[in-house]
């Protein structure tokens, strides 16, 4: 959950990085940072412990201006939460680099630096990767050859910014297993790990995919696959507004997100249920020639998107007929599941690039299922781009750590994958109606609820002091009552 941003820019970049760690702050961290390429040309850094805005005051008494910078909000897995393993990490105030991801032969890698003399400030596994870097720069190596050949001798998951003294208007990123994502300006670039941070200064975006290594100044950006071959990535325009990811009037981020469910159910189903009936279209334009065949669902998820699957398989067996079966994505892989080739794979992620699920969905083709589906929040992703068929799911940015409109969008897209699935299988179009209807009408369901929330607010007053609730229910077809007394 950790955060980068970075820019190379013809004007003082740290308002920008500060702006971008101010909007990756839902992410969760333990401490930030920031290094620049000052006037000249020396790496000025600055690192604290806790908020964000702890860093700006830091900045207010010890300014730091450059055009070159990188930054990064840190939630601690190597080494304790302090200001020596805060990002970013230097090497002989040459190299500074900031990381995302998991460096899992990292004790190697530091045993076999420190034998050729380097000495290390940090407890982290991202120290190495500077260090190395700063080696093969030693070497006679170009920056970019530098990071080229430091991320052959990983292993493990990692999204970088690195940024060197003896290239100062040069920004370099990589990224495997991490996302990250390059903006385009005018006359200037960034990077962040997510969209969310860059929108304050641009709406054009360069999705890198995995193995990708980009050379970046301000008028260019060169990307290289992980065979060294030079590529060329699209360029997409995002539809996210600077103001989606802010708070609002709302008192947190959750609430404001539990009154946009109804908006992004709506935008999720719009265009594609017509004459009650979900079109096969919306899941692609092979999806009628997929679902004829099919005659099992394989659904692969992690966290909440795994709990949207363990709703839908009881819609899918219950509904549409269709054996199914529900997996945490990071478990998967440790099985020795029975495939077939008529199973269809059906793999759930709010951001698009959840590392386990996409191990899965590749392990399932290894396997020999069948197609695969992808249902994702995030456009031009890594699971949409490795899926046959997708269906997004127009939540928007979720920031709020329990997800609220990203599950209730799962759902809804769920439930027309059953009902479109489901023709294929017996579900009678009579029941297929009834059930596009009751979709169809969740929206206004939803905002009716949402209108009793001062009502509710009173009501959980009178729960504020229990230590416990017990809400007995069985399956999705309950009915139950609570009169106040």
């Amino acid at each position: 959950m950790c955060g980068i941003v970075g820019a190379v820019a013809e004007r003082n970049v740290t308002p920008i990085l500060m702006e971008g760690l101010r909007r990756l702050e839902y992410r969760g961290y333990d401490s930030a940072g920031i290094a620049v390429l000052d006037d000249k040309d020396e790496i000025d850094r600055a690192r604290t412990v806790g908020k964000v805005a702890v860093l700006a005051e830091a900045l207010q008494a010890r300014p730091l201006a450059g055009q070159t910078g990188i930054a990064h909000t840190r939630w601690a897995t190597h080494g304790e939460p302090n200001e020596g393993n805060a990002h970013p990490h230097l090497s002989h105030d040459a190299v500074a680099v900031v990381h995302n991801g998991i460096i899992e032969n990292f004790r190697e890698v530091r045993t076999e630096l420190e034998g050729v003399g380097y000495e290390f400030a940090s407890a982290t596994d991202t120290e190495v990767i500077a260090h190395q870097i700063h080696r093969y720069l030693a070497a006679g190596k170009d920056l970019c050859d530098a990071v080229r050949t430091s991320v052959h001798d990983l292993r493990g998951a990692y999204a970088l910014g690195v940024l060197s003294k003896a290239d100062p208007q040069r920004l370099i990123a990589a990224r495997s297993g991490s996302p990250l994502v390059i903006g385009i300006g005018v006359g200037e670039r960034f990077i962040g790990s997510d969209v969310a941070a860059l929108v304050s200064v641009t709406h054009q975006f360069i999705f890198l995919e995995d193995g990708d290594i980009a050379d970046i100044r301000r008028d260019e950006v060169t990307v290289y696959d992980r065979n060294g071959r030079r590529v060329s990535r699209p360029v997409t325009v995002s539809e996210l507004t600077a103001d989606a990811a802010e708070r609002g009037n709302y008192r947190h981020y959750m609430q404001k997100e539990i009154f946009e469910q109804a908006r992004a159910i709506a935008d999720t189903t719009e265009g594609r249920i017509h004459a009650g009936r979900v079109l096969d279209e919306t899941f692609g334009p092979e999806a009628e020639n997929v679902f004829s065949r099919i005659k099992a669902v394989q659904i692969i998820a992690c966290g909440t998107s795994y709990h949207a699957g363990l709703v839908a398989r009881n819609w899918f067996e219950g509904l549409a007929r269709v054996p199914c079966q529900v997996e945490v994505a990071s478990e998967f892989r440790y099985r020795h599941p029975v495939p077939g080739p008529d199973t269809l794979v059906v793999t759930i992620s709010q951001s698009g690039e959840t590392a386990d699920t996409l191990a899965a969905l590749r392990a399932t083709r290894k396997l020999g299922y069948g197609p695969s589906l992808g249902i994702v929040n995030a456009p031009e992703t890594s699971l949409v781009r490795e899926s046959d068929l997708v269906l997004m799911t127009r939540a928007g940015p979720e920031i709020g750590v329990a997800s609220t409109k990203a599950f209730t969008t799962q759902l809804s897209a769920l439930l027309m994958l059953v009902v479109a699935l489901g023709r294929h299988h017996g579900l009678s179009a009579e029941r297929a109606s009834s059930i596009v209807e009751q979709l169809d009408a969740l929206p206004r369901l939803i905002n009716e609820v949402l209108a009793l929330d001062d009502a509710i607010e009173s009501l959980a007053a009178r729960f504020a002091d229990k230590h416990h609730a017990l809400f007995p229910a069985a399956g999705c077809s309950t009915r139950w009552r609570w009169k106040a007394r």
